[in-house]
């Protein structure tokens, strides 16, 4: 059995997000919230997106990184108008 890394257990430990709480945070709708963090890289996507169904069963739990990176670029556009 082999020992987890340093970086492996840190991601673990990593406070992770549900779209509400950033909605909240950011003062935006959790559809808004999903639309920005649906396809981004990190992000754990619990459920099916099977097209099936009328209704996606998908939960998102965003990290903290991930978090971080998208507001960084977000507010980096922001100047740019």
């Amino acid at each position: 059995m082999s020992v987890p890394t340093q970086i492996e257990t840190s991601v673990h430990i990593e406070r992770h997000y549900a779209v509400a709480e950033i909605a909240e945070m950011w003062n935006l709708s959790p559809d808004k919230v999903r639309e920005l963090f649906e396809n981004e890289p990190g992000v754990l996507v619990i459920g099916e997106r099977s097209p099936r169904h009328k209704r996606r069963y998908v939960t998102l739990r965003i990290p903290q990184k991930v978090l971080e990176r998208v507001h960084h670029r977000l507010s980096s556009k922001s100047g740019v108008r």
